[in-house]
């Protein structure tokens, strides 16, 4: 049942969410991040993520990519501009 998954404490741009836990994917770190990437459908962005998983404790998400979250994982987005 979706009511009774764990919920994962993470952090992106210095702001707590929780989210499910698994795997989180580029897109959904994106929306987290920019509630209004919609408005930019030409932007790309930059993930940086840090105190991941034991087999990927740090690293980047690449558009596509998902990675497994865990309670205090750290995610740094930027805008990067115009594909």
């Amino acid at each position: 049942m979706e009511k009774d998954r764990k919920l994962v404490e993470i952090t992106i741009n210095a702001e707590d969410f929780e989210e499910p836990k698994g795997k989180m994917t580029y897109d959904r770190v994106v929306d987290l991040a920019y509630p209004d990437n919609a408005n930019f459908p030409q932007a790309t962005y930059s993930i940086i993520f840090e105190r991941g998983a034991s087999g990927k404790p740090q690293g980047t998400l690449s558009k596509g990519d998902q990675v497994e979250i865990v309670k205090g994982m750290r995610f740094r987005v930027k805008r990067t501009g115009e594909s």
